[in-house]
C-alpha cells in the first residue's frame, strides 16, 4: 500500500482527529524567533512580500516543522529523496509567501487586530483552558516555555494577531457569499443521485489493424500540426556528481549504533493498542436534536433486532467517507477520535454494537470489529530498517561534507576537473536536453534543470540537491527553440495519427450502431445483431468509473440528464467512443434533501468563499513587488 493510499484509507478518521490537530497546529506551529542552527543568519531574508520578509530561520524552522510531520506519518519511507520530488521546500516557502501577502493586502485595506481581539482568541485555544476557563497568565507562559525552542508570550500573540487579522481579511471579503436553499439542494442531488447505465463502448484499439498511415499523410497532417511538435530550447552540461548512493555502499554500521538507534527510537517501533471500529453517525448541527435521536434510536433498534450494520451504514451515515464502506473507520489508536467515541470505542468487545454515543458532531452508533493489543517490536524485526536508516543518514551526512569542501575549490568550469580528480571522482557530461526532461544520469531533477536553464556561460552552479545526489554543473552547449523536421518526430507523428483516425473510425461506427439501438425494443439483442457486447454497470455517482470507459465527465453529463430507458448518442471518449442507455436512476428522497441543507449549504458557502478569496489573492498579488532568493532557499534545503 502506498503512501498516498494510507492517507485515503484514513480519511474516515481524519475528520474526527482534525480539530485535535487544528489545536496542536495553532499551539506549537509558529515562525522561528530564535537562533536558528541552519545555514544562513537570522535576518537573512529568503523571500520578501512588499516591505515584509521571511528570514531564512523563520522558513528553516516551518520546513523542518512539516519534514517532522511528514516523517512522523509515514517514518523511513519519507526520506530526503521523496521529499525532494514533493518539492516541500518550494511548496512552504510559497505557503509563507502567501500568508505575508494576505498579511501585505490587510494592511492595505487598513483592518488589524487589537489587544481585546488577540486575547479573546487566545483564552478560547482550548490547550489553555480547564475546566472551560482559562488557565491562567502563570500557566500560559510555562506552556510557552515547555515548547522547544521555547516561546516568549509576545512573540506567540504576534502570531495570534497575524491569525486573527487573515480570519478578518476572509470574513470582509467573503461572508457576502450566501448559497440558497434550491442551490444546497442541487448540489445534495448531483452528489447523491445514482443511475445504473447499459454501455456498448466502440475502443478506438479495435480499429487500429485498418490504420496504416503513408508518408504523404504522415507529411500532410505533420505540415498540419507542425506547432505541436516544436521542440523548446535544450541545453547540455557538464557535472560533477556527489552520490549518495555510491557512499552509502561503502559505510558499514556497528552494532552498538544500531541498538542505541533502537533505543532512542523506541517510540517508532511501539504499536499501541488499537481498536477498529464502523460508525453510524447522524449530525445535529442545525437540527432538532430530539428528532436526531428519535432516528438514531430507530436504526439502532433495527441492528439489534439483526439488521446488517454496514448496509445501514451506506444508507444512512452522514460522515459521507466512511459510509461509502458500510461505516468502516480502519484501525486507530487512543487520542484519534473525539474523547467520547474514545472511551467507548476502547471499551467494546469484539463484535459489540454500542448505545447511542453523543459528541460534538452528533449521534453515533459504534460497532468494534477488530482489536489489537499494544506491542513493541523486537530490534531483530527491525535490525535491517535502522541499519539502513543510520547508513542513509551518515552517507548524506559525508555527501554535505564532500560537496561542502568541493564547493570551496571550485570556482569555475576547469575546477570541476580537478576537485574530481583529487578524489577519485568523473566529471560527466549530458546530451542536450529540454527543461522538462529527465536528464541522463540525474534523472528528473527539477532544480538542475532549473540552474542549467538560467545559469550563465563559463560559470559553475552548485552545489545542487538531485535525487542521486548533489551536483555541480556547468553548461557546454545550447541550442535555440526550433520547429523539427519530420524525420525528428517521425514515430511520435505516426502515433498521433493513428490515434486520430482510430478514434474517428471509433466514432463512426458507434454513429451507425446508435441509430439501430435508439429504435430497439430489445437493447441487447439489437447490440449482439449489431456485433457490440454490453455491459451493465453497478448503480454509479457522478465521476465514478463506468465500465470498458473509467471516469469520464462527458458520459456523466449525458447519463445524468437522460430519461430512464433513453438511448444517447454517441459519445466521444479519451479511448473511442460510447453509447449509453439508462437502466434505472436513484435520487435522494426530499426528506433526506431537508435533512442535509444546512450541512451543504455551510459546505458549498465555505467553498465558495475560498475560491474568492483565492482569486482575490491572486490578483492582489500581481501588484505586489514579491521577491523570492532562489540562492538563500537553494542553500538552507541543500
Amino acid at each position: 500500500m502506498t503512501m498516498l493510499d494510507r492517507m485515503r484509507r484514513h480519511l474516515g478518521w481524519l475528520k474526527w482527529s482534525l480539530a485535535l490537530v487544528v489545536l496542536t497546529f495553532v499551539l506549537f506551529y509558529v515562525p522561528d524567533f530564535v537562533s536558528s542552527t541552519g545555514s544562513g543568519a537570522t535576518g537573512e531574508a529568503v523571500a520578501t512580500v512588499q516591505d515584509r520578509r521571511i528570514t531564512a530561520n523563520e522558513f528553516t524552522r516551518a520546513y523542518n516543522a512539516q519534514m517532522t510531520q511528514f516523517r512522523g506519518a509515514y517514518g523511513s519511507g519519507m526520506n530526503d529523496a521523496m521529499i525532494r520530488q514533493l518539492g516541500l521546500d518550494r511548496q512552504v516557502l510559497q505557503q509563507m509567501v502567501d500568508q505575508q501577502a494576505v498579511l501585505a493586502e490587510a494592511d492595505r485595506l487598513g483592518l488589524s487586530a487589537t489587544d481585546a481581539e488577540v486575547r479573546a482568541r487566545i483564552v478560547s485555544i482550548p490547550a489553555f483552558q480547564e475546566n472551560g476557563q482559562f488557565i491562567g497568565e502563570q500557566r500560559y507562559r510555562q506552556l510557552l516555555r515547555l515548547q522547544r525552542p521555547p516561546l516568549s508570550p509576545s512573540d506567540f500573540e504576534e502570531e495570534v494577531r497575524s491569525s486573527v487579522v487573515l480570519d478578518k481579511m476572509r470574513a470582509t471579503l467573503t461572508e457576502w457569499i450566501t448559497v440558497t436553499d434550491a442551490e444546497a439542494d442541487a448540489e445534495s442531488r448531483r452528489r447523491t443521485e445514482k443511475v445504473t447505465l447499459d454501455v456498448v463502448p466502440f475502443p478506438a484499439v479495435e480499429f487500429a489493424a485498418a490504420v496504416q498511415p503513408t508518408d504523404p499523410e504522415l507529411t500532410t497532417f505533420f505540415d498540419q500540426q507542425k506547432e505541436t511538435y516544436r521542440i523548446g530550447e535544450r541545453r547540455k552540461v557538464r557535472y560533477l556528481l556527489v552520490d549518495v548512493q555510491a557512499i552509502r555502499g561503502n559505510i558499514a554500521v556497528p552494532e552498538q549504533d544500531i541498538q542505541r538507534a533502537y533505543k532512542l527510537s523506541l517510540d517508532q517501533y511501539s504499536q499501541p493498542e488499537q481498536v477498529r471500529a464502523s460508525h453510524i453517525l447522524l449530525n445535529t448541527e442545525g437540527k432538532d436534536e430530539a428528532a436526531v435521536r428519535a432516528r438514531a434510536d430507530a436504526l439502532l433498534s433495527q441492528i439489534k433486532g439483526g439488521a446488517e450494520f454496514a448496509t445501514l451504514a451506506k444508507a444512512n451515515s452522514q460522515d459521507t467517507v466512511s459510509a461509502t464502506r458500510g461505516g468502516d473507520l480502519d484501525f486507530f489508536a487512543r487520542g484519534r477520535m473525539v474523547p467520547e467515541f474514545d472511551a467507548v470505542a476502547f471499551a467494546l468487545p469484539v463484535g459489540q454494537v454500542s448505545d447511542l454515543v453523543k459528541t460534538q458532531y452528533g449521534f453515533h452508533i459504534i460497532k468494534v470489529t477488530d482489536k489489537k493489543a499494544a506491542e513493541v517490536q523486537p530490534l531483530d524485526a527491525v535490525r535491517p530498517q535502522i541499519t539502513e536508516q543510520l547508513r542513509f543518514e551518515r552517507a548524506q551526512t559525508r555527501a554535505q561534507d564532500l560537496a561542502t569542501a568541493i564547493a570551496a575549490e571550485v570556482k569555475g568550469p576547469a575546477d570541476l576537473d580537478k576537485a574530481a580528480a583529487s578524489r577519485g571522482l568523473k566529471v560527466q557530461e549530458s546530451p542536450l536536453f529540454t527543461r522538462d526532461e529527465p536528464i541522463p544520469g540525474l534523472g528528473a531533477a527539477a532544480d538542475v534543470s532549473a540552474q542549467a536553464f538560467s545559469l550563465a556561460p563559463g560559470s559553475v552552479s552548485g552545489p545542487v540537491r538531485t535525487g542521486t545526489g548533489i551536483a555541480f554543473l556547468t553548461v557546454t552547449g545550447t541550442e535555440a527553440p526550433r520547429l523539427p523536421t519530420l524525420a525528428d518526430v517521425k514515430d511520435r507523428v505516426r502515433a498521433d495519427l493513428v490515434k486520430r483516425k482510430t478514434q474517428d473510425l471509433a466514432r463512426t461506427r458507434a454513429t451507425a450502431v446508435a441509430a439501430t439501438l435508439k429504435g430497439a425494443a430489445d437493447f441487447a439483442a439489437a447490440a449482439k445483431t449489431a456485433g457490440r457486447t454490453v455491459r451493465t454497470s453497478d448503480a454509479i455517482a457522478r465521476g465514478a468509473a463506468i465500465p470498458e470507459v473509467g471516469p469520464s465527465p462527458a458520459v456523466d453529463q449525458v447519463a445524468f440528464t437522460l430519461p430512464v430507458g433513453a438511448v444517447s448518442d454517441p459519445i466521444p471518449t479519451a479511448n473511442g467512443a460510447v453509447i449509453v442507455r439508462v437502466v434505472n436512476r436513484t435520487s435522494v428522497p426530499a426528506a433526506d434533501l431537508a435533512s442535509q441543507r444546512d450541512a451543504t449549504r455551510r459546505e458549498l458557502a465555505s467553498q465558495r468563499r475560498a475560491q474568492f478569496f483565492a482569486s482575490y489573492m491572486n490578483k492582489a498579488k500581481e501588484a505586489m513587488d514579491i521577491r523570492i532568493d532562489q540562492s538563500v532557499l537553494q542553500r538552507l534545503t541543500t
